[in-house]
């Protein structure tokens, strides 16, 4: 069954927390929420594996780029959360639940870690709850996870959360820093029926 388009556009909007994390929407007014993500989006290990659609380089492209995911989660196309520590709520990462198809129950997700914030278990809790979010909350059927070949960091998270290998896909991705030049990735997948890991 779809979910109604008022639960979805309430579900896109509302904190999630659990496993020692806080999820909440970006603000892109405020100032902070604009200067961490632009400091994510500026970290050279974001970069070597991730070109975003429009450059990333200063506060208002990163603020133009929120309120971007803002209209997005209005809409009820995408949910894009700042990942805080629950208890400090100092910010950590990003996660989001992307390209979501209400006909065939399907998204994409993606995260980034800040620097600081590596080595502690954030990314896959962080995808661990948006993971269940997306299958309970919008009653996905099936999330995709893709990352460019040699991205084990990132493999390895997707494994860690039950999102199986499932093939290659040819120059479905930019190369390092360019929008001219593609290279592969893989592609990884969770159903909703699919047992937790």
């Amino acid at each position: 069954m779809t979910p109604d388009a008022t639960t979805s556009t309430s579900a896109l909007t509302s904190p999630i927390g659990g496993r020692g994390l806080r999820l909440r929407r970006w603000d892109p007014s405020a100032e902070t929420d604009v200067e961490t993500f632009l400091r994510g989006c500026s970290d050279p290990d974001f970069q070597r594996w991730n070109t975003p659609l429009r450059p990333i380089t200063d506060l208002a492209a990163a603020r133009a780029t929120l309120l971007g995911k803002a209209e997005a989660a209005e809409a009820g196309t995408e949910a894009s959360f700042c990942v805080e520590d629950a208890d400090s709520g100092t910010p950590l990462g990003h996660v989001g639940v992307n390209r979501i198809d209400r006909a065939m129950r399907s998204a994409c997700v993606g995260y980034w870690v800040l620097p600081e914030a590596r080595g502690q278990g954030v990314a896959t809790r962080a995808l661990t709850l948006a993971t269940r979010w997306a299958f309970t909350g919008l009653r996905l059927h099936r999330l995709e996870l893709d990352h460019a070949v040699g991205h084990e960091a990132s493999c390895k998270v997707a494994e860690r959360c039950g999102f199986r290998y499932e093939g290659t896909l040819r120059g479905a991705m930019w190369e390092e820093g360019r929008r001219d030049a593609f290279r592969d990735c893989h592609l990884h997948a969770r159903l909703a029926t699919d047992p937790m890991p």
